[in-house]
């Protein structure tokens, strides 16, 4: 028997999704609660696209080892 997704607390949820990766309406589910004020990224499928996204988050990263 599943778990009831929807009364599952965020961290609880996340840590469920990360052990069960397979599983993708526990996925749908976290997904539906993220935050609709984040910041998004739209790169471009491209090799470029790429490598500028991961210039994105390697400064991330490095900002959060700061």
């Amino acid at each position: 028997m599943k778990p009831d997704f929807e009364k599952m607390p965020r961290a609880e949820l996340k840590a469920y999704v990360l052990a069960h990766r397979e599983d993708a309406e526990a996925l749908r589910v976290l997904m539906s609660r993220r935050n609709p004020n984040a910041k998004r990224y739209k790169f471009p499928d491209t090799e470029e696209g790429w490598q500028q996204m991961e210039e994105v988050f390697r400064q991330k990263i490095e900002s959060k080892d700061a």
